[in-house]
């Protein structure tokens, strides 16, 4: 929404809600949409647009992309026109057009994600969704339907680099004691599958190689996650609740 009709130098943008989903913290928050299906997550809506007749409709789509605020962003935003893919080894240098690099001149995510249902309950209204890849609490900019007539480009071209979805690198195991706390867990299997999703894809920072073999913590889904490298695996060792 610009500022007046004529003022395009100066907008004001206001989120329509906030998402609350598994990912707890940056670390360990996939890089994509779409590599860990077992995520879930509820988009919020806000007054005024926590209302049914917002979503009319959006039941019969199985996709939907998401606008969305990078608010987890810590270093200063906008200030080089060049940023380091992570799938790249952190060691190349692109222009932050040719990226979907969080650190961007507006910091404006776009994640197409599958749609799991509507929320009405008493001061909780929104939409289910799975396969995301946002930060609890990530304001919600927009809800957009996916059109596949629309959205699907045939024939697109794509970097090598970025051609393919990321290999899965690691192995994941869980040790006696996170496999104990996952089996009491009312959510266990989906919670099993998502840490392996996760962990799957080495969340470690991958600049300048500097992946290290120690203890490693990330929260999912109300839970502390402890695991570290064991060889060319990764073992989970301990989940506590948070």
């Amino acid at each position: 929404m610009a500022g007046s009709c004529h003022d395009t130098q100066h907008m004001v943008v206001r989120p329509i809600g906030v998402l609350q989903g598994d990912f707890g913290g940056r670390f360990g928050t996939p890089r994509q949409a779409g590599l860990t299906p077992s995520a879930r997550g509820v988009v919020l809506l806000t007054p005024p647009f926590a209302r049914a007749e917002a979503l009319e409709g959006l039941a019969e789509y199985s996709h939907v992309w998401l606008l969305f605020w990078f608010h987890g962003n810590r270093a200063p935003v906008g200030r080089s026109l060049t940023v380091r893919p992570p799938r790249l080894g952190g060691n190349r240098r692109l222009g932050v057009f040719a990226t979907r690099s969080p650190y961007r001149p507006n910091p404006i995510g776009l994640s197409l994600v599958r749609c799991a249902g509507m929320v009405q309950e008493p001061g909780r209204f929104g939409l289910r969704v799975e396969g995301h890849d946002l930060i609890d609490g990530t304001p919600i900019l927009d809800i957009k339907p996916y059109l596949a007539y629309a959205d699907r480009v045939q024939q697109a071209c794509v970097p090598a680099e970025f051609a393919g979805a990321p290999p899965t690198r690691l192995a994941v195991h869980f040790a006696t004691e996170a496999m104990e706390t996952l089996r009491r867990h009312p959510d266990g299997e989906r919670l099993q599958r998502l840490i392996r999703e996760t962990l799957a894809l080495d969340p470690r920072p991958a600049y300048r190689g500097c992946r290290g073999d120690g203890c490693h913590g990330m929260r999912l889904a109300g839970l502390e996650v402890r695991w570290r490298m064991r060889g060319k695996a990764a073992e989970v060792e301990s989940l506590e609740a948070v």
